[in-house]
């Protein structure tokens, strides 16, 4: 884990750990708004200045304090003060299903519930009903929450969620009462993991949407049904929730269950000071004491954007919605950011053949490169370093360049270039010399190997790469694996001050198991004024389809077409190479 990393979890245990304890809401909302915010950093939040922090919104100056009591000590005295007073087990009972941190406070204080075992000792016991509120009902319901806790496999990457929740759509919008249909929530604004899966849906016959929901071969498990909202887990441990809403109020409920939390607490202020209020039904007017009178009718229901119009603001996209600007960004009369999207990809600099690791051969790569439209494609096999995939040595690299220069003639109407992903070695020196990649019409230099690397060193082996003249490109510059395991360590602000000056492009690679660049620093990148390469690194046939998980990144991080290498058309690719050559 990144020291930015470590400082935001540190500030999400003092929010859990404070709830259990009973402190108020205003201190907890605050330590997760501060985790949040830090989050989005990619400076090292352990050494910025109290005067930058403390510019940043929502870090006060006791933020501040404990941020810069971590630097030094690694700690926070106060968490350590708070662990001391709340056993370990608790904060493993708020991951059940509808379980508040009041109640497992209860649960604590008054049956002496300190973990999982204990809990479910009680529920045998019948020691659970003596906690108010705790009838039969709820005590199934707890169950069913412990049931999926241990069933469920926690958060899981966007590549394997996003497909599902498209099967889902388009099997239960086939249904004839079916009127409107889509999925919402984290998936739908694009966030790397996903932790449950949120389908919206408007029906004339909301009982037999619910069933044939529920009843679904991929459902293990009912977790929970009503008229309006079922809950289901399937057979590979995620967690669906079907929610049915009035045709005239889609447009406010898919705003309000997309989210996020914090951008929706952001249009609800708008709204307030508008003299309106704004909930999952609609963007109402207001009575002069600030409430809804029975029977009003809403400004705006139907349409996202009727809402968006309403409040002044342009239509925002969900990618965007995460409370880091987009609200003034969007601003009715303000020039909106125009993010990038998959059709304004015309290109693909990322791809292995079976030369080396890859699953096609030269020509079927350029071919399934043309029929998505493309102009240039870019074939980059591993370099020699890579043993264990196929890497290439010097005498065959030379003839894969000669192979891939000849198939110019066999595929006349595209840009084909001869190039190389090669390693970046633990000094920063690249696995080819000099001569060699000058050959090559594009380098990805990219990190493979001693990705625990201590920060500093990692961050001056990144930087020697990107200011290598033959670069073009830095590929997954941290090496991370969603979920798998965190990658180098990196100053990432000093990388794109260099890769800024010396006009070299980070990669986002699109594969879902990496994109990587990640979300923040691909808006750090962005600011910095550096060119960014969305590609798919591309094995097989289907890795083409990877591209919208780095199209849908480069949209969380701002990024414009015009920052993006693969938007441009080819003669203007081309002479951006040349200026490496």
């Amino acid at each position: 884990m990144s020291t930015n990393g470590k400082v935001v979890a540190a500030f999400e245990e003092l929010a859990v750990l404070s709830e259990i304890l009973g402190e108020n809401a205003f201190k907890v909302n605050a330590l997760r708004r501060s985790a949040r915010t830090l989050e989005a950093l990619t400076s090292d939040v352990c050494a910025m200045e109290k005067s930058a922090l403390l510019a940043m919104d929502g870090i006060g100056a006791s933020t501040v304090a404990k941020i810069q009591e971590f630097a030094a000590s690694g700690t926070m005295q106060e968490l350590v003060d708070l662990r001391a007073r709340v056993p370990a087990g608790l904060t493993q009972l708020l991951q059940i299903q509808g379980l508040g941190p009041k109640t497992v406070r209860a649960m604590w204080t008054d049956l002496g519930i300190e973990n999982l075992a204990a809990l479910k000792a009680s529920i045998d016991s019948g020691a659970i009903a003596k906690l108010p509120r705790m009838g039969p009902k709820s005590v199934e319901n707890l169950k069913e929450g412990i049931a999926f806790l241990e069933q469920s496999r926690g958060r899981i990457r966007i590549g394997e969620a996003l497909p599902i929740a498209e099967a889902l759509v388009a099997e239960l919008g086939a249904l004839p009462s079916v009127q409107r249909i889509a999925y919402a929530g984290s998936l739908r604004r694009g966030r790397e993991t996903i932790g449950d899966i949120d389908v919206l849906a408007a029906s004339t016959d909301a009982s037999a949407l619910m069933e044939r929901f529920r009843t679904r071969e991929d459902v293990a498990k009912v977790l929970a049904t009503g008229e309006t909202k079922t809950s289901v887990l399937t057979k590979h441990g995620i967690q669906i929730d079907l929610r049915v809403v009035p045709l005239d109020r889609f447009g406010s409920a898919w705003l309000y269950f997309t989210g996020s939390t914090d951008h929706n607490i952001r249009l609800r202020e708008r709204a307030i000071s508008q003299g309106m209020r704004l909930n999952e039904y609609g963007l109402f007017p207001a009575g002069e004491d600030g409430s809804i009178a029975e029977g009003t009718l809403p400004v705006a229901s139907v349409e996202e954007a009727d809402i968006h119009a309403a409040l002044g603001l342009q239509w925002i996209p969900p990618t965007m919605r995460e409370d880091r600007g987009e609200i003034e960004a969007f601003a009715i009369g303000v020039e909106a950011p125009c993010v990038i999207q998959q059709s304004d990809i015309r290109a693909e600099l990322h791809c292995h053949t079976v030369a080396s690791d890859g699953g096609m051969t030269i020509d079927e790569i350029i071919a399934n490169a043309q029929a998505r439209g493309f102009h240039t494609i870019a074939i980059t096999d591993h370099s020699k370093g890579q043993a264990q995939a196929n890497g290439l040595d010097e005498t065959r690299l030379l003839a894969h360049i000669d192979a891939i220069h000849a198939a110019r003639a066999r595929f006349p109407a595209m840009q084909i270039w001869a190039g190389s992903e090669v390693d970046i070695l633990l000094d920063g020196a690249l696995d080819y010399d000099d001569k060699l990649l000058a050959k090559l019409d594009w380098v990805v230099a990219s990190p493979h190997a001693a990705l625990k690397q201590d920060p500093q060193l990692a961050t001056a082996r990144m930087l020697r790469a990107i200011r290598h003249p033959l670069v073009h490109v830095i590929g997954h510059p941290t090496g991370r694996i969603v979920n798998g395991r965190p990658g180098l360590e990196l100053a990432m602000d000093e990388l794109f001050a260099a890769a800024r000056e010396h006009n070299t492009a980070l990669e986002i690679n699109a594969q879902h198991l990496r994109l990587d660049l990640r979300d923040a620093d691909v808006r750090g990148a962005v600011n910095a004024g550096c060119m960014i390469a969305i590609d798919c690194d591309v094995h097989s046939s289907e890795d083409f389809g990877e591209l919208r998980y780095g199209v849908l990144t480069a949209q969380r991080g701002w990024l414009s077409a015009s920052q993006c290498l693969n938007a441009m058309d080819a003669k203007a690719l081309n002479a951006w190479r040349m200026q490496k050559r």
